[in-house]
């Protein structure tokens, strides 16, 4: 299953909950963006964004995300949800996700998002942080 999220370099692990299933008998399709934004939010203490946003006023703001479901994921079973940075802008960068689920061994669900950077003080867009990008691009070039 790891080789599946070789080159995602933040990687959590989360039990299937019995209340994340649907009447449909698996997962809600809603719990895929819980498991994107938990690994998102790793991946932003990874790189120190969201310390970065308590000093400065600028930190992410989520402008768009979706996904992709592959395979049914049920109760019980742990799953891996991986990010990683897939391109980086001046003010701006997508993440790329993945769900992995332990029972399937396979690829349940990808995704990816938008993020912004954001000053929160003044209400607007504002560049990544040079200090953010570089810890974004040396996460990266730190993946398998």
């Amino acid at each position: 299953m790891s080789s599946l999220l070789d080159d995602y370099p933040v990687v959590i692990e989360v039990p299937v909950a019995w209340g994340d299933m649907d009447a449909m008998g698996h997962v809600n399709n809603t719990v895929y963006f819980r498991w994107f934004e938990s690994v998102r939010i790793a991946y932003f203490d990874e790189v120190g964004f969201l310390d970065h946003m308590r000093e400065t006023g600028v930190g992410p703001i989520l402008a768009s995300t979706r996904c992709r479901f592959r395979i049914p994921l049920t109760h019980p079973d742990r799953i891996s949800a991986a990010a990683r940075v897939s391109e980086i802008g001046d003010d701006r960068f997508t993440m790329s996700y993945a769900v992995v689920g332990r029972q399937a061994a396979k690829l349940a669900a990808e995704g990816d998002g938008l993020i912004v950077s954001y000053d929160y003080r003044e209400n607007r867009k504002a560049p990544v942080p040079d200090e953010v990008r570089r810890r974004i691009e040396a996460l990266e070039g730190n993946a398998s």
